[in-house]
């Protein structure tokens, strides 16, 4: 079981640079841990890339497709103070955007606050640092150039 950022999630969405590393991640531990915000994450990247005309409606809804399909098969972290408080210590000790402290916070939570040896899927280089420092294995090892 691994937990995954939305970063990650996105590339299984639609096809990206990215994809077919995390199709691999996937077949390699296909138990997934999300947090519960990673699905307004993705939706938004999603919308971002419809706008930009990276694809069509049809394409946009294909992706909303999977996207529901993940969802389903996915463990989810919901909210909580637990993770508002952890979060608000992770933006104390790392240089993160909210929302990438919260996901980090939900993964804490999933590891019961023990990270060694679980697994942490990521591609946004800060948050891999962040979480690498938490004491996560991030996955995948090689990281895309962003």
């Amino acid at each position: 079981m691994r937990f995954w950022d939305s970063s990650a999630i996105v590339p299984l969405l639609l096809a990206e640079e990215s994809s077919g590393a995390m199709e691999n991640e996937l077949k390699r531990d296909n138990s997934v841990v999300v947090w519960w915000g990673t699905r307004i994450e993705c939706i938004s990247a999603l919308c971002r890339r419809l706008r930009e005309k990276y694809y069509d409606e049809d394409g946009f809804e294909s992706a909303m497709e999977r996207l529901e399909y993940h969802e389903k098969s996915s463990m989810m972290i919901g909210p909580g103070e637990r993770i508002r408080h952890s979060a608000g210590l992770l933006l104390r000790r790392h240089a993160l955007p909210a929302a990438d402290a919260i996901q980090l916070a939900a993964a804490l939570a999933w590891s019961e606050e023990n990270p060694q040896g679980q697994g942490f899927v990521c591609l946004d280089a800060k948050l891999r640092d962040a979480a690498r420092k938490e004491g996560f294995e991030v996955l995948p090892k090689k990281q895309r150039t962003e």
